[in-house]
């Protein structure tokens, strides 16, 4: 059973060293003077010197960088602070507002970063190297230059750029801001010892031991986010709308052109994307296996959606639960004995209230890790569940947070990374996670608990990720001739699901309207927000597998690699640190030999 004592780890986070409360003056003077001096950083930005090696323009150049660094940082700040202040308490009308108003001043961000992407754009080639080569600060930035130069070939000309960025704070972000607020304030109706009571979403488990309540917990959840898909059909029309349209007027042409954004804005080339995916789609019947064999032990013919996530039975109960505490313990001892900065990492943040875990109604669902910058900080937010899953959770979003740690001395142009490369470390620090738990395992049946976690993992990567991209492929596809109706998407939901899952689960047992109550697929920021986390898990698994290979000096190559991830291309990233080719099958399927040595194991203790 679970202690009833009072937590030794806090629940909840601390917000007030970082900013003044957003209800306070002292707040509204911070956004103020944000706006103040975002806005004559623009204008400056219309006027940039040229980019050649005289002295008054390498200073002059200099002077620029700083300042971006400066307004950026506490832009990230702002975000970061009313964003998690907006996720504890969803409801709260002010922090909405706040997001908007944050949001509004983006488009002068995007000025700046326009401006600076056509000035190296239309640079003469020589000159620009010879600045770069006329200062050792400048030299150091040579990846931002050239992934400047990269970035503007997806960019309209000037005037209109600046017109587009303006448009999609009405437009685009604000589909988004629609479905954050939407599904921040919808909630589902459910029993609760003998009670119907409402839930937010992410209060809402499938990992019940009793399949009755599962299959509950899921048509409420259904029934409720149906009464949304008329409005989320829109929201998904018009952000991907939005982005066809500027695709159009780039001159993107063919049937995959809405791929060239985000395998741009995950600095990976279209030949890795198609590796990485050929391999799964080659290896994947090896979950079949898994799959049936768990709907065996459940008593099934076939899973259902509601039954992926079910624990085994006689091997899991109220005994089993896992309280707050016991997980922070967990993930402590075991990051330190991966790599001791890493393990005292994770227990600095979580000491010190960087977390936000408390399982509470009114909060948004899912979790997050967002960094602040002129901190040196991040803050984490999720639903601890007293279940390992919640217990990865926490270790996914430790290792986000870690990345930024690793990075923060670096300059700041180059501690961003892509979103892949970002889902590499989250997912690292599950497999670190999970390899230790493994190993210490104290028995047969705590053991094939720990398998049945993880290769509920690999089928979220391997096949809700791809069902994912499947539906977002096809979808973009279609609505390139007109929207897309609430029915269809649901209809293509489907098929997406029955392909990426080799038709495994039961012929009444799909998700259709996943599409509406899948929050990734509303973010206005990123586009095809989900392939990166089937990216990021083969890669972590596959860096994993090649420990051995380095000896103890692993921890120290893994840092560098996280170093990487800021100043080089996904497979430059990759190849520097630890050798291996993404655009080949080899990398790949080396990760996948992975899962399928946990499919055999888990079969082996299940017979």
């Amino acid at each position: 059973m679970v202690s009833h004592e009072a937590p030794r780890f806090p629940l909840t986070w601390e917000l007030d060293s970082i900013l003044p409360h957003p209800e306070s003056s002292d707040f509204r003077a911070v956004l103020n003077d944000y706006r103040t001096r975002l806005t004559q950083l623009a204008d400056e930005s219309d006027r940039l010197p040229p980019l050649d090696a005289e002295p008054q323009n390498i200073s002059a150049w200099k002077r620029l960088l700083t300042k971006i660094a400066e307004i950026e940082s506490l832009a990230s700040d702002l975000a970061s602070f009313v964003g998690c202040h907006a996720a504890a308490d969803a409801a709260n009308k002010l922090f909405q507002q706040l997001e908007g108003e944050l949001s509004a001043l983006d488009p002068l961000r995007a000025k700046i970063a326009t401006n600076v992407e056509f000035a190296v754009k239309e640079a003469d080639a020589d000159q620009l190297q010879r600045l770069l080569a006329a200062d050792a600060e400048l030299t150091e930035l040579r990846f931002f230059f050239d992934e400047r130069r990269r970035n503007a070939a997806l960019r309209l000309p000037k005037e209109r750029e600046q017109l587009a960025n303006d448009l999609a704070v009405d437009a685009l972000h604000a589909w988004g801001r629609l479905y954050d607020r939407l599904s921040g304030e919808l909630k589902i109706k459910v029993m609760d010892k003998g009670e119907i009571v409402e839930r937010s979403p992410g209060q809402v488990m499938f990992d019940s031991p009793q399949r009755a309540v599962r299959e509950n917990n899921f048509f409420a959840a259904d029934k409720a986010w149906t009464t949304l898909q008329d409005s989320c059909a829109d929201a998904l029309n018009h952000i991907s709308g939005f982005r066809l349209t500027k695709y159009r007027h780039l001159g993107l042409t063919g049937d995959d052109a809405h791929l060239a954004a985000p395998l741009r804005h995950n600095r990976m080339r279209r030949e890795t994307l198609d590796a990485m995916w050929l391999a799964v789609t080659a290896r994947k019947p090896m979950l079949l296996k898994y799959l049936a064999k768990k709907a065996e032990l459940l008593g099934l013919k076939k899973l259902a959606w509601f039954d992926l996530s079910a624990p085994l039975p006689g091997l899991s109960g109220e005994a089993d639960e896992l309280s707050y505490d016991a997980a922070c313990d967990t993930v402590i001892r075991t990051f330190r004995e991966f790599s001791p900065d890493f393990g005292d990492f994770a227990e600095h943040a979580i000491k010190n209230r960087w977390i936000e875990v408390e399982n509470r109604p009114g909060k948004r669902q899912g979790g997050f890790c967002t960094g602040l910058p002129t901190k040196r900080q991040s803050r984490i937010f999720m639903t601890y569940t007293n279940s390992a899953d919640s217990m990865s959770t926490l270790a996914h979003e430790l290792g986000h947070a870690y990345h930024s740690h690793v990075l923060w001395d670096r300059p700041f142009f180059l501690q961003d990374y892509p979103m892949n490369l970002a889902e590499t470390a989250s997912t690292f620090a599950e497999a670190v996670l999970g390899e230790q738990q493994l190993c210490t395992a104290k028995s047969a049946a705590e053991e094939l608990i720990l398998l049945d976690n993880m290769l509920g993992d690999a089928v979220a990567f391997l096949m809700n990720i791809h069902a994912r991209f499947i539906f977002e492929d096809r979808f973009h596809r279609e609505r390139r001739e007109g929207e897309v109706s609430p029915e269809r998407l649901s209809e293509l939901m489907l098929a997406a699901q029955r392909e990426a899952y080799l038709n495994a689960l039961a012929d009444d047992g799909w998700n259709p309207r996943f599409w509406v109550s899948k929050l990734h697929f509303y973010i206005s920021g990123l586009p095809f927000y989900n392939f990166p986390y089937t990216f990021g898990y083969l890669l972590s698994l596959g860096t994993f597998a090649t420990a051995k290979s380095f000896s103890g000096d692993f921890p120290a190559r893994y840092r560098e690699l996280l170093i990487a991830t800021g100043c080089c291309e996904a497979e430059v990233a990759v190849q520097s640190t630890l050798g291996d080719d993404l655009t080949q099958p080899d990398f790949w399927n080396r990760s996948l030999d992975v899962v399928e040595r946990r499919v055999e194991r888990f079969l082996q203790l299940a017979n």
